[in-house]
């Protein structure tokens, strides 16, 4: 346990921290060991907020749960993927959507907060079925959600399928604007979506072979919803010169990366000037010839 005593060491907020255990299938592996794994937490665990965890869809039920339970555990995130059958068999992740949503409620009749995890851009999907894969994970009331896009590893059998040119990865652009499709769903339903896009590793770096990765995924693509927003609202008046105020904190996601939302909105005939505002929250913005809360 020294990962929880450097934390400790490290003065981190224990009654707001989580013990955690991830890999994507703690209660799939061997029953001993995952209870020793928890055994192992006890001298810490009155001293933390609780424990999380992620797992597969299709092992999880009444007893682990029970056991779970027992030992402190206040979130567990599922790998759900997608919540549409036909891809998540293409990609074998021998399990199917019935099982998200038997888990899930599950997991919520338990009263242990739910996280749900989806991909983009898997072998077999496409932008709508991404979409519909998030309205369905919205309809199970996640508390919270992370977004990753599909990169494809050396050694892999996706690897195997991109050079066979049966899979075709996401281009940045798509990969970007679904995500920012996505995002704006979750964001309207005030669900929490506490990772968008991969950590960085070397392995990744090192070894993926296709797919989009950037450090700064999110931010790209928040400022790409922002700039539909944006455009959805300006474009109900003429062609001109505006004046768009949004908060301090959010002026560099709404100007886009190397100004590419003002570059954008030039071409629409939209010349913007962006100023800040210490009231407005991420996301709001003020068009001023209106002077309207537009979001």
């Amino acid at each position: 346990m020294s990962a929880i005593e450097t934390a400790i060491k490290s003065g981190v907020d224990k009654k707001n921290t989580e013990i955690a255990f991830f890999g994507g299938s703690f209660t799939a592996i061997d029953r001993d060991y995952m209870v020793s794994l928890l055994d192992a937490t006890k001298p810490y665990i009155n001293d933390f907020y609780g424990i999380r965890l992620s797992t597969r869809p299709d092992a999880i039920d009444d007893e682990v749960l029970t056991l779970l339970k027992s030992y402190g555990v206040t979130s567990i995130e599922l790998g759900a993927q997608s919540m549409c059958d036909d891809v998540l068999l293409l990609n074998e992740r021998g399990h199917s959507a019935t099982d998200v949503v038997n888990a899930s409620n599950l997991i919520k009749k338990f009263n242990i907060s739910l996280g749900l995890q989806m991909m983009i851009g898997l072998y077999g999907s496409t932008p709508e079925k991404d979409i519909e894969t998030a309205e369905k994970l919205i309809s199970l009331s996640p508390d919270t959600v992370r977004i990753y896009p599909t990169i494809t590893m050396k050694d892999t059998l996706l690897e195997k399928y991109y050079n066979d040119k049966k899979y075709v990865p996401y281009s940045e652009e798509t990969t970007i604007n679904t995500c920012a499709k996505i995002l704006k769903m979750f964001y309207d339903k005030k669900i929490n979506v506490i990772r968008v896009g991969l950590h960085y590793s070397d392995e990744l770096v090192n070894t993926s072979v296709a797919g989009y990765y950037h450090p700064a995924f999110r931010e790209l693509c928040e400022s790409k919803m922002f700039l539909d927003m944006l455009v959805n609202e300006i474009k109900k008046y003429p062609q001109g010169e505006f004046s768009v105020t949004v908060g301090n904190k959010f002026i560099s996601k709404a100007i886009g990366q190397k100004k590419a939302n003002i570059k954008v909105l030039k071409e629409l005939g939209y010349i913007v000037t962006f100023k800040q505002s210490d009231t407005l929250k991420d996301f709001q913005f003020i068009i001023k010839e209106r002077g309207d809360l537009c979001y």
